[in-house]
């Protein structure tokens, strides 16, 4: 299982924290933002809209090409600013 966490307006708009996926139909973390963009509107805006979403992979800051494997932890936020 791959477990997916959402963070900050994320978290909000899809009115969950986290959810797990088997990983027997996952190989990069775009396979999972497509997966997720299947499950209804509010998912489908967040993840295939114009918002940018940003990805991290066991905590680490990764792309939609990178490899996810089974028991990795999947990160789904919003872009962040600082001031």
């Amino acid at each position: 299982m791959i477990r997916i966490l959402f963070f900050a307006g994320l978290r909000e708009r899809l009115h969950t924290a986290e959810l797990e996926l088997p990983a027997d139909h996952i190989a990069t973390a775009g396979d999972i933002i497509t997966d997720l963009s299947q499950r209804g509107p509010a998912w489908a805006e967040a993840f295939s809209g114009g918002a940018p979403v940003m990805v991290a992979i066991n905590q680490t800051m990764a792309r939609p090409a990178s490899k996810v494997v089974d028991g990795d932890e999947v990160a789904f936020f919003p872009p962040v600013t600082g001031g």
